[in-house]
């Protein structure tokens, strides 16, 4: 070999050991970097007629594509099942647990009680302000839980509003990159940084719905749902859009055409469609909740209200209501329609007739809502059919609450019960969900970058880059040689 081929040969060992030593420096330092994908460099030996020596091929970007892909649907799935176990976790808290005095089932015992007591003296008025005191805490109760439900259902809509608009700048975001990376790639430039950025961009919207990744010519992807809707596949992403409705009430749905699905490039999909494509992640989840879990939460309430209503405003009870009137509670101070049950729980209040501070009289709740007048003061007859009508068992007139008879109470139980082994079910799942979405991720990470390795790699490099200097060096001083036998 001539000085010259091995000069030349040690130049393009320093070059590549060189460029190698950035490439080790870049993958330490964005060891912990979302979207990073471990780099390295592909070197090949140039042929001897050309020089020899080692040739700089690129530099590849190492990614474990079945395993982001997996990571990402797992994403999906938690997000999903997490958004629904917190929704019904506020959902047991705000019916609370029957122990709990605060509960739907404790403020009904706390009635019972009052109106057992006060058939024990009902000349005593502080006995019956108990009752009204109990019933008001009551219907308060059942006011609160119906207003929370609404509001999950508000903070749903909210919360897909939300998704939609990120789901769409990132797919902005993903489009761009691509039209860089394109032209990068056909430029023969290495487009890894572009394409960090992208999978970046993509990780940050894997939660809202469940994505698959297809790739294309000149480093470019297409993206779908694994429901079949194109995201993206070419330069323009699809166009999502949702138009929130504002505060929800009971009465609001798809079915009464006050609420709407999402928009796909301009038109509004069925129900069917949009669970069909968008089903999964965090997007799917809030449109459940809004149009399925928490109405029949709703449902419910209104069914247990309902219930109560038609228990304490039986005219066997108290003669002086008639046929269909209010009771000791009332539907916004009105009579209850069973055409207007639908957010009755939101709506339930106790009489005025038996409140002083709206005007009312106390002695009506032993004497009648609509008595003439206090009648006998020790008459308890009305108190204990009250008392009787909350613990007899029958069947609700409305409602998914149970087929059985049952008493107020047992119902009261029931939706505790409904409540609390939802989120129990809702928790397992979403923690399962997590702890396979922590794994793919530890597993993606574990095949990034080890700084162990790398720290290999760089010794490696010393050693070439020592070993080529000398080759250099040595070419060096046999030129000196022969220059000064000259």
């Amino acid at each position: 070999m001539s000085l010259s081929g091995a000069i030349a040969n040690a130049i393009s060992g320093l070059t590549a050991t060189s460029r190698g030593t950035e490439i080790v420096a870049s993958n330490i330092a964005n060891a912990h970097t979302d979207g990073y994908g471990r780099r390295e460099l592909d070197l090949s030996s140039r042929v001897h007629g050309y020089g020899g020596g080692v040739t700089i091929d690129g530099v590849y970007r190492v990614i474990n594509a079945s395993l982001l892909a997996d990571g990402r649907l797992a994403q999906a799935g938690f997000s999903a099942s997490d958004t629904i176990a917190e929704f019904h976790t506020v959902m047991e808290k705000t019916v609370g647990i029957p122990t709990e005095p605060s509960s739907l089932a404790g403020l009904l015992a706390a009635f019972d009680s009052a109106i057992i007591s006060a058939a024990a003296r009902p000349d005593s008025d502080s006995r019956l302000t108990a009752v009204l005191e109990s019933a008001s805490g009551l219907a308060n109760k059942l006011n609160n839980v119906a207003k929370d439900i609404q509001g999950a259902r508000t903070d749903a809509e909210k919360a897909i509003s939300n998704d939609v608009l990120r789901l769409n700048a990132a797919l902005e975001q993903v489009a761009s990159l691509n039209k860089q990376i394109a032209g990068r790639t056909a430029q023969g430039k290495d487009a890894s940084s572009l394409i960090d950025s992208r999978q970046a961009a993509i990780d940050s919207i894997s939660g809202i719905v469940p994505l698959k990744q297809v790739p294309r010519e000149n480093g470019q992807i297409a993206l779908f749902t694994t429901g079949g809707a194109t995201l993206l596949d070419g330069s323009e992403p699809a166009r999502i859009e949702f138009g929130a409705a504002g505060p929800i009430g009971p009465e609001m749905s798809l079915a009464a055409g006050t609420l709407g699905n999402l928009s796909f490039n301009g038109r509004e999909l069925t129900s069917f469609q949009q669970a069909a494509m968008f089903s999964g992640g965090s997007l799917g989840a809030s449109f459940s909740i809004r149009d399925e879990i928490a109405p029949k939460y709703q449902e419910q309430m209104d069914a247990f209200a309902r219930d109560l209503y038609d228990r304490t405003s039986d005219p066997t009870i108290d003669a002086t209501i008639p046929s269909g009137g209010a009771g000791l509670f009332t539907d916004d101070q009105g009579q209850l329609l069973a055409a207007n049950e639908p957010g009755f729980a939101g709506r339930i209040v106790v009489n005025r007739l038996v409140d002083p501070a709206s005007g009312g009289d106390l002695w009506r709740i032993r004497a009648g809502i609509n008595a003439a007048d206090p009648g006998d003061s020790g008459e308890s007859a009305l108190l204990n059919g009250l008392s009787e009508a909350l613990s007899a068992s029958r069947s609700p007139a409305s409602g998914n609450l149970s087929s059985s008879q049952k008493t107020l109470y047992s119902l009261s139980s029931d939706i505790s019960s409904y409540a609390a082994s939802n989120r129990i079910r809702t928790e397992a799942i979403a923690l399962q969900d997590r702890s396979r979405a922590e794994s793919l991720r530890t597993a993606l990470l574990g095949d990034g970058v080890d700084s162990d390795k790398e720290m290999e790699s760089l010794l490696a490099l010393e050693r070439a880059y020592s070993a080529n200097a000398k080759v250099f060096q040595s070419a060096n001083d046999m030129l000196d040689t022969v220059l000064r036998l000259t």
